[in-house]
């Protein structure tokens, strides 16, 4: 996928916060250790530094969600992640997003942190991250 329709599709999971520009995912691309993987329905994007698997974004179209396309993503970037070397997933999930929290609980991510007025809001005040891990081996 090229960098334009990671933003489009990244523009159409997202309601709550900013849509990350073309520009932002071809940074991330180009650096060493980064994952991509999906399609226009869903897409994950991650990176892999020494031995630890970082989720830096999910994404799936509202016409194709609640399909279980964002768990085999996740499933299948831990398992790439791990054929890298890491040996730990984080990410950081915004405290009010339910389903998404719910995705990453199912696939074992447990809180290990709390970032207060980490994500602002269009129209409300910023809310917190909640930073999760799990372990991949």
């Amino acid at each position: 996928m090229r960098p334009e329709d990671l933003a489009r599709l990244h523009a159409a999971a997202n309601d709550r916060d900013r849509p990350w520009a073309a520009a932002e995912f071809a940074s991330l691309l180009a650096q060493p250790g980064t994952l991509l993987l999906g399609d226009d329905r869903a897409m994950i994007l991650g990176r892999v530094v020494l031995d630890e698997a970082e989720v830096l974004t999910v994404a799936t179209d509202p016409a194709h969600r609640r399909r279980g396309l964002a768990s085999a993503l996740l499933a299948r970037l831990e398992s790439e992640a791990a054929a890298r070397g890491a040996t730990i997933a984080f990410l950081e999930v915004a405290e009010d997003n339910l389903p998404a929290r719910a995705l990453y609980e199912g696939r074992g991510y447990a809180p290990v942190g709390r970032r207060p007025d980490y994500y602002p809001r269009k129209d409300a005040q910023a809310v917190a991250a909640l930073v999760l891990s799990r372990p991949l081996r």
